[in-house]
C-alpha cells in the first residue's frame, strides 16, 4: 500500500487543479512538469497552506477529507522553499535548532549532529551571519532546519531554482546523500529533468493541473506516450554497480542486469551503486554487432516500440536485459534502411553516458 495518497481539486481564476497520485513510503517522488502545470499549488495543498476540496492520507491517517482538515502547524512535515528564508537575526546553529527545540524529546527522530554531517555544515555551524552565506550554503541550512523538525514527509519546492550553476553543483551531492540516508518520503518539485533523473525514484508528471502519469522513474521515462520521451534531453536512467577500474585508460566499468557500461574513472570503490543517465540522442542502432567501432558501449537489445517524431525522426524504445530500457532518436530514413520493427533484436551503441551519482 502506498504511504501517501493525494487527490485535490481547486479552481484559481482560469487555472483548474484536479490532481491525484500515490507515492511510496521511502525515496524521492518528483512532481515534474512545465511552469504553470500546478506543481507548487499541489505541494501547498499537501502542506495545508492552500485549503481546497479533496483528500490526503498518510500511512492510512486522514490529514484532509470531507470531515477532516489538519491545520498546517499540526502536519508533521518539513517544507523547503525556493528561497532559503533563514532567520537573519539568528546564527546558523540557532536556525538549525529553531524547529528542533519545538519538538518534544520523545518525538525527535533526527539528531543535529546527523544533519550537520549529512549536509556538510560543520564549518558553518558557528557562523553568526547567515545572510553572508552562499546560496547553496543557505539552502543547505534551510534543509537542515526542516529535517530537525523530525518530519514524516519532507516537501521541497524547487530548492535549486534560485541558485546559480556553481551553487547547484555544490548542493547536489548533499541532496544525493539525503536520498541515501533519509528514512522518510520526499516530495520534490522541479521543472529540470536533470535534477529529476539524478534524485528521483518515483515520477509524477503534471500538465495543466492534471496528473498525466505516475510511476517508477525508469519505467515512466521510457514511455513513448508521454511528453518526456520527446524532449530534446529525453533519455533513461540505469542503476548500476562499480565493478572494475581500468587504470591504464582511466575508465570504470559499471555492471547492471543488461550488461556493462564503461565510463570515465569514478572514485567510488567496487560494489558502489551509481546512477547513469543515457540520452536518446546518444544512442544509435546497428542490426549486427559492429566491427572496428570506436564506441566502447554496445549492448544487446530488443526493440519494443517505435514512434514517429515529426517528418524526419523517430524515437525507439529498446529493452536491455530483464528490466532496463534505452531510448534512441534516429532518422526515419535510418529506420527504413535498417528495416527496424518492434520485436527485432539489435545492438544499441551508447556514445555518451552522464554519471548522475
Amino acid at each position: 500500500m502506498s504511504w501517501i495518497r493525494v487527490h485535490f481539486k481547486m479552481q484559481l481564476d482560469s487555472f483548474e487543479l484536479d490532481a491525484a497520485f500515490s507515492a511510496p513510503p521511502l525515496g524521492v517522488t518528483a512532481l515534474f512538469g512545465p511552469s504553470g502545470s500546478g506543481k507548487t499549488t499541489l505541494l501547498r495543498c499537501i502542506a495545508g497552506l492552500e485549503r481546497t476540496t479533496g483528500w490526503l492520507r498518510v500511512n492510512g491517517e486522514p490529514w484532509q477529507d470531507e470531515k477532516t482538515f489538519m491545520p498546517v502547524h499540526q502536519r508533521p512535515l518539513g517544507y523547503v522553499f525556493q528561497e532559503a528564508s533563514l532567520f537573519p537575526h539568528l546564527s546558523v546553529r540557532a536556525n538549525l535548532e529553531y524547529g528542533y527545540k519545538r519538538i518534544a524529546p520523545s518525538e525527535r527522530k533526527v539528531k543535529p549532529e546527523q544533519v550537520v554531517e549529512w549536509l556538510g555544515l560543520g564549518r558553518l555551524i558557528e557562523r553568526k551571519d547567515p545572510a553572508r552565506l552562499s546560496g547553496g550554503e543557505r539552502q543547505r541550512v534551510a534543509i537542515g532546519r526542516a529535517l530537525l523538525t523530525s518530519p514524516r514527509i519532507l516537501l521541497m519546492d524547487e530548492p535549486l531554482s534560485a541558485l546559480d550553476s556553481n551553487s547547484k553543483r555544490e548542493i547536489l551531492p548533499y541532496l544525493e546523500r539525503l536520498h541515501r540516508e533519509l528514512q522518510i518520503p520526499v516530495l520534490y518539485v522541479s521543472h529540470a529533468m536533470d535534477e529529476v533523473a539524478r534524485l528521483a525514484d518515483h515520477l509524477v508528471l503534471l500538465e495543466q493541473g492534471k496528473v498525466i502519469a505516475s510511476g517508477a522513474l525508469q519505467e515512466t521515462l521510457a514511455r513513448l506516450d508521454l511528453p518526456t520521451a520527446h524532449f530534446d534531453d529525453a533519455g533513461t536512467v540505469i542503476e548500476a554497480e562499480v565493478a572494475q577500474h581500468d587504470e591504464k585508460y582511466h575508465l570504470s566499468r559499471l555492471d547492471f542486469s543488461g550488461g556493462h557500461l564503461w565510463v570515465s574513472k569514478v572514485a567510488q570503490p567496487f560494489g558502489t551503486r551509481v546512477r547513469a543517465r543515457v540520452l536518446a540522442r546518444d544512442v544509435s542502432i546497428a542490426t549486427q554487432a559492429p566491427q572496428g567501432s570506436s564506441i566502447n558501449n554496445i549492448l544487446n537489445a530488443r526493440i519494443e516500440e517505435i514512434r514517429d517524431e515529426g517528418p524526419d525522426k523517430v524515437i525507439v524504445r529498446m529493452k536491455v536485459g530483464d528490466t532496463h530500457r534505452l531510448l534512441s532518436r534516429i532518422t526515419r530514413r535510418s529506420r527504413d534502411n535498417l528495416g527496424l520493427v518492434a520485436g527485432m533484436y539489435v545492438c544499441a551503441q551508447v556514445k555518451s553516458i552522464a554519471l548522475m551519482a
